[in-house]
């Protein structure tokens, strides 16, 4: 049985968690869209256009998947929200990411643990990178 407790606990915590995604949303977001109306973003997109096109992503995307990897997903979500990609580059982005979000965080951990740091990175990077070739090729 729902209770009034319940719904207000539920709402309480929807409230904080929409807070703290939107602390690292939001500012990532606008940081984003401030760039693409300068020269930066397109200077980052013709100098990883080569790399990206492998993925089936234009250059900016590059901003998107260092975003994910060196700060967490939500930064990625912020990043890919300010630019204009499609259903496709944001499918492949987020596989991607899947694989190898928040590096030096769980990295960290990771080493905390006693796994080999240099087999983590490798290994997460590598995976991202390989399903982020198959879908380009695939979808």
């Amino acid at each position: 049985m729902v209770t009034i407790e319940t719904v207000k606990r539920g709402a309480k915590n929807g409230i904080n968690t929409v807070l703290e995604l939107g602390k690292v949303i939001i500012p990532v977001y606008l940081f984003i869209t401030i760039l693409k109306y300068t020269v930066i973003l397109e200077l980052i997109s013709k100098w990883f256009q080569p790399l990206m096109k492998i993925f089936g992503l234009p250059g900016e995307a590059a901003v998107v998947l260092v975003l994910g990897n060196l700060l967490n997903l939500y930064a990625g979500i912020g990043a890919i929200a300010s630019l204009t990609l499609t259903a496709k580059q944001i499918t492949i982005i987020a596989v991607m990411l899947s694989f190898s979000h928040s590096l030096p965080v769980e990295t960290a951990v990771s080493k905390k643990v006693g796994v080999s740091v240099l087999a983590v990175v490798s290994t997460r990077i590598g995976l991202a990178a390989v399903s982020g070739i198959i879908l380009n090729l695939v979808i």
